[in-house]
């Protein structure tokens, strides 16, 4: 964005709270700030430059936050106006527009105490999400299945002083999708559509995204299309916007979350469909027009490969954290896998996130009573490339009775030759483990997920990432894998 501001002309000044990340480059602005993101310490900054204006979209939900802020200052914010972010933001502001627009969205209700949060989760039924507004990357978000989580995740939000209200929302169980795009105040360019594999629960930057959407039917694609098309005029977007989905049976599709700005997304579908969204974008910001830069509006051709975008973690190395995944975003980076086909893609995703496959052979899975027949398929789908099966005893007695031969375990509690003693062998390949909803998640599996990163073990806590990864072992020759050029990729 700052380069492309600067090519038309303009003098760029950078305020960057991590000194860690690439763009803190010295030479990437004419003028550099190593600040704290919050409205005092941005103020001093205004002070001595007496900006022009101020970009808010390309900083994430951190910089979104500073909006109100920089009006206050006196800074006009470019882009989509601070009245429109809040538009976005605001549950009340935001349910008025969908209703103007006619788009469905989970049903959910605005709280401030656990009291009203389980009123309104009574009415809706569980599961519900429990998030506050204005969140950054999921935090404090909770999948709650009765009344006693309410009172924990409320108490956990509470916290920190909220300014903001809750909000509770009915879980929908469907594909999440996820869309950027680029709108003039007239045009909307869409660049593609991701799917993401692990099902709504799941954090967008922990799932697994798949460009372009393998499930989709054109009726679920041209709604998207649409919906995005309405929701940016609606809130006037000006520059950028992302927009998740999710979408239930064949074409009934919800929006769950709207963001006026840029999402992590935005370098992996610019570089799998070769247009250069933030630099469109910023142009867009400067008062130019999509039809005008050499664009056609709409949601743009597929591209004749798949790319997938595989989160990274680093559990390893933070002691103590729990690493199931949820609605809370605990990835600390991602990779990319690109191919003619989706398994091969697929294939070296899991490669370059560092799941390398197989060593010994030998696998481990517990997982919830609901996900039996899950485990099941999975199971069967693994013995036959030749996987031993160790499991839990309700996982295992599922997986003999149905034809898969796998050796019961006892559990961490119980006297050894245990899970414990099995994990930290070294033999095991792989942990599937998929722990309960809700506050009432067992030590037993939080011992397993840790013991088993600490040394070395690959484990999985959801089960779409479980079906994945056979998917791709089962349907990939390891001798024949394809080198796409990534400079080349258009």
């Amino acid at each position: 964005c700052t380069w492309a501001f600067a090519k038309d002309g303009y003098e760029t000044i950078i305020v960057n709270n991590n000194p860690e990340t690439v763009s803190t480059d010295f030479d990437i602005a004419d003028k550099l700030y190593f600040e704290p993101l919050t409205p005092e310490d941005v103020e001093s900054i205004v002070d001595i430059e007496k900006p022009d204006g101020a970009v808010v979209q390309f900083g994430g939900q951190t910089a979104i936050k500073l909006t109100e802020a920089l009006m206050k200052m006196g800074v006009p914010i470019l882009g989509t106006s601070a009245e429109n972010v809040d538009k976005a933001e605001d549950r009340e502001l935001f349910d008025e527009i969908l209703e103007e627009c006619e788009i469905p969205r989970p049903t959910g209700g605005t709280v401030f105490t656990a009291e009203e949060a389980k009123e309104v989760a009574n009415r809706l039924g569980y599961p519900v999400l429990v998030r506050p507004s204005y969140v950054l990357g999921g935090q404090g978000m909770q999948i709650a299945i009765n009344d006693n989580d309410i009172d924990e995740f409320i108490g956990i939000i509470n916290r920190i002083a909220q300014d903001h209200p809750i909000l509770v929302d009915k879980y929908l169980q469907g594909k999440e999708i996820e869309v950027d795009a680029v709108c003039d105040g007239t045009d909307i360019l869409i660049p593609g559509i991701m799917e993401h594999i692990e099902r709504a629960g799941i954090h967008s930057g922990d799932s697994i995204s798949v460009y372009p959407a393998q499930s989709l039917t054109e009726g679920a694609k041209a709604k998207i299309a649409e919906y995005t098309r309405r929701l940016a005029k609606s809130l006037h977007v000006i520059g950028m916007i992302n927009i998740q989905f999710i979408v239930c049976g064949e074409d009934d599709v919800y929006v769950i979350e709207v963001n006026p700005r840029s999402s992590r997304t935005v370098p992996y579908i610019s570089k799998v469909t070769g247009i250069p969204i933030v630099p469109l974008a910023t142009q867009v910001i400067t008062g130019k027009k999509i039809k005008d830069l050499g664009y056609t509006p709409g949601l743009q051709p597929e591209a004749d490969y798949v790319a997938v975008k595989m989160p990274v973690f680093s559990f390893e190395k933070i002691r103590g954290a729990d690493i199931s995944l949820g609605p809370e975003m605990k990835s600390t980076g991602e990779c990319l896998g690109i191919a003619k086909t989706f398994d091969e893609a697929l294939y070296k995703a899991f490669i370059g996130a560092g799941i390398k496959l197989p060593k010994h052979k030998n696998m481990i899975m517990t997982v919830r009573d609901e996900d039996h027949a899950d485990a099941v398929e999975i199971g069967r789908r693994f013995e036959k490339i030749g996987y031993h099966i160790f499991a839990t005893s309700g996982t295992a007695r599922a997986l003999n009775e149905a034809g898969v031969k796998a050796t019961p375990v006892r559990k961490i509690e119980q006297e050894s030759p245990n899970l414990l003693d099995l994990i930290l062998g070294h033999k095991i390949d792989l942990v599937i483990d998929i722990p309960a909803q809700g506050a009432e998640h067992s030590r037993d599996g939080f011992v397993i997920r840790r013991n088993a990163i600490e040394t070395g073990v690959n484990v999985l806590t959801a089960i779409d990432t479980a079906y994945a990864l056979i998917t791709s072992l089962e349907n990939t020759d390891i001798k024949k894998l394809s080198l796409i050029d990534i400079a080349k990729v258009q």
